[in-house]
């Protein structure tokens, strides 16, 4: 137990985390100090984001280009550790590239917030009085809303709900927003918590309830991070024959049906759907990471959105008709590009500036391209080569990291193993070979 330690400048966080749980503190210390940014400002800023920072957990940045979406072209700043992701990507967006690419649509850009509360009185009186707790509700929170809506946003709707069949006395007010190209979280819930206080101030000293109908209790004030209706949908199609080459084992219209049976599976079978969303997040969390937007919250939105029918399934389909293969994808994102870390986090600006400076909707509309495109790739592998032929050839490099490998015996490793199955032991013991024909030539 240490008390105070949020209190301690860094250099002591560092002491106590390293005397506490390394066996060298010494060289604990140089590594993480050594992840420490050499600019003093940036790392004041990078400091700012959390609590408690020892140092900073370095993840790989990099670009998929070829993105062809709605005739405009992009390269994809992607951050990610998995191997063979961004190659993925890469690969779908060329090979999309050249058979019209990828069209997306913004369904609509809605977030939701909710005020839950407890009231002692019957649903229909508080529908009588909510034209009027409506506008005060509006009123009161207009200051908060102003400059929001000076952008073309604002508080878009506002509904009572009754849950009170379900938990006595429990209400919501269920609020529609619109936030332009922020985020809007923080605006978001600062109008609820308003919302929260009018609501408890108008029912208390309405003169047409009764003393037990004043007793209210704003349980909390939130927005909801699942956005149903902040949603965006890509699509590729091309004819049946455009497929052809696809693999070399497979024909165009064989291809195609396996293609399309996978994404079957994945709407039938819920073990199998969650593997396949989580090749689509592969591609979507890594773009939402580089431009500093909450990953977090847009995988809840779209696994819950997955879930929306009453059994979990797969957010893309495929179909085949009159003789063309359509691939698309719809999912909520709710995401930004003012506000937040967007333009604070230097790597989420470039990002951005590499999108060439995109509104929250295009943002939208590249990220969910890039989720289409890493699960066209997975499913191309799967149902051809198999999904670990390319990804244990991007994964020897971590092996060879790992057991040492010198920048000779990376060359070679990397020679040995483009024909066969690569795993850490086979490289291992490649090495420890090599090693010995080298040190014994004779």
């Amino acid at each position: 137990m240490i008390h105070g330690f949020s209190k301690l400048d860094k250099p002591d966080k560092l002491q106590w985390v390293a005397q506490q749980f390394s066996k060298d503190p010494d060289s604990f210390i140089q590594i993480l100090s050594s992840f420490r940014h050499p600019d003093e400002q940036t790392q004041r800023i990078l400091d700012g984001f959390s609590e408690n920072t020892i140092s900073h957990f370095f993840m790989p940045y990099g670009i998929a280009p070829n993105f062809l979406i709605n005739g405009n072209w992009y390269s994809v700043p992607m951050v990610i550790e998995e191997s063979s992701v961004v190659a993925a990507a890469s690969s779908a967006a060329k090979f999309w590239s050249t058979r019209g690419g990828f069209h997306t649509t913004i369904v609509n850009t809605l977030k939701v917030g909710q005020v839950h509360f407890t009231w002692n009185g019957a649903f229909e009186r508080l529908q009588m009085l909510f034209p009027e707790l409506k506008n005060a509700l509006l009123q009161d929170a207009a200051p908060l809303t102003y400059n929001m809506e000076q952008r073309g946003g604002g508080v878009r709707d506002i509904r009572l709900l009754d849950f009170s069949s379900l938990e006595a006395g429990y209400f919501q007010l269920s609020v529609h927003f619109e936030t332009c190209d922020s985020m809007g979280a923080n605006f978001i819930n600062s109008v609820l918590e308003a919302f929260g206080q009018t609501l408890t101030a108008f029912l208390e000293s309405h003169p047409a309830l009764s003393d037990q109908e004043r007793d209210v209790t704003v349980v909390m004030a939130i927005l909801s991070n699942y956005t149903p209706e902040c949603l965006v949908r890509a699509e590729v199609s091309c004819s049946i024959a455009e497929l052809q080459g696809v693999c070399d084992d497979l024909d165009a219209p064989a291809f195609a049906k396996k293609f399309h049976q996978a994404v079957t599976f994945a709407h039938i079978d819920p073990y199998r759907a969650t593997t396949h969303n989580k090749g689509i997040y592969n591609g979507i969390d890594a773009v939402v990471l580089a431009t500093g937007n909450d990953f977090r919250a847009i995988e809840a939105a779209g696994h819950t959105y997955a879930a929306r029918d009453g059994q979990y399934k797969s957010l893309s389909s495929c179909s085949i008709e009159n003789d063309r293969f359509r691939f698309w994808l719809e999912v909520p994102l709710a995401v930004g590009t003012v506000g937040g870390l967007t333009r604070l986090h230097p790597l989420a600006n470039a990002s951005l500036d590499i999108l060439g400076d995109p509104s929250a909707e295009q943002l939208m509309m590249v990220i969910a391209a890039t989720g289409l495109a890493q699960n066209f790739a997975a499913l191309r592998s799967l149902v051809t080569t198999g999904i670990q032929k390319g990804h244990m050839k991007m994964h020897l490099m971590n092996i060879l990291h790992h057991l040492k490998a010198q920048p000779a015996e990376i060359v070679n490793a990397t020679l040995h193993f483009e024909n066969k199955a690569i795993s850490f032991n086979a490289v291992r013991d490649f090495l420890q070979q090599l090693r010995s024909t080298t040190s014994n030539p004779h």
